[in-house]
């Protein structure tokens, strides 16, 4: 293992077509914001990589990271991670962008693994079957009754091979020719899409991640995502939800990942 270092790079927004059109020009612009907002779940790997490259499979199978988005990224921008309290197993990070602006910040770390999540075998998501409205009335239900889960293949057609324009400027272990292992912004991205497959939200924002990771995923992996809703609350105009989700190998059961999301699922009006 190596000491995890600062590192530099040009944000790149993996979802400018998403359903979600908050990562739109047209839509953010409406909102307040200078252009397609680059993913949360994106921001957080940059974050997470210094990590990656200096811990390599030890991350993969025992990494733990909390990740807050404080400001939006955007899509060509260069930015700085910057390190702090580094050790031999953990740091702090800062995203910062290129006025010098926090634009997030992350707890990295290794850990003694926690008792992980184990798989229900919850019914999955009903394929071509629109999902009901994200409002508070829905929400509060499938609180009550559960949600339904979501299968996801990790390969290099899924919706983020990559988290940089340049996927060969990634840790080798996500490189197809290397390991072809799943990387940070594809796993953190499973809690936005099991959320959007349960409820039908646009735009929505995510915040934040707290995640533990248990297993290396490879190439090929059929997933089984799981979730509940843990809380709903409001603030300043915006409706949020903490959503726990696990991440199973749907072959054998073996849990990859846990992780909370906290998202803004229905945000105030524009005007």
């Amino acid at each position: 293992m190596h000491t995890p270092r600062d590192w530099q790079a040009i944000a790149f927004n993996t979802s400018p077509d998403s359903d979600n059109r908050i990562h739109s020009d047209e839509m953010a612009r409406g909102y307040g914001f200078k252009g397609g907002l680059v993913p949360g779940v994106v921001v957080s790997a940059y974050l997470i990589h210094p990590g990656v490259q200096a811990w390599g499979m030890e991350w993969l199978t025992r990494g733990h990271s909390k990740v807050v988005i404080h400001k939006p990224t955007y899509d060509g921008d260069s930015f700085h991670v910057k390190l702090t309290d580094i050790s031999d197993s953990s740091y702090q990070s800062a995203l910062l962008d290129s006025t010098g602006t926090l634009n997030a910040s992350g707890e990295v770390s290794l850990t003694r693994l926690p008792e992980p999540p184990s798989m229900r075998g919850d019914v999955l998501v009903e394929p071509n079957r629109p999902p009901p409205p994200a409002n508070l009335e829905t929400m509060q239900r499938l609180q009550e009754v559960g949600m339904s889960a979501l299968e996801v293949w990790w390969d290099q057609n899924c919706e983020i091979p990559s988290y940089l324009k340049d996927a060969s400027a990634m840790p080798e272990l996500h490189q197809v020719k290397q390991g072809d292992f799943a990387n940070a912004g594809f796993m953190l991205g499973l809690t936005n899409w099991a959320l959007a497959a349960n409820v039908y939200m646009n735009p929505w924002i995510h915040l934040q991640t707290e995640s533990q990771f248990y297993a290396a995923v490879r190439g090929g992996t059929l997933l089984q995502v799981e979730c509940d809703i843990q809380a709903l609350f409001e603030k300043r105009g915006h409706k949020f939800v903490d959503l726990k989700v696990s991440v199973f190998a749907k072959k054998t059961g073996q849990p990859v990942m846990s992780a909370l999301l906290r998202a803004i699922y229905k945000m105030r009006s524009a005007d």
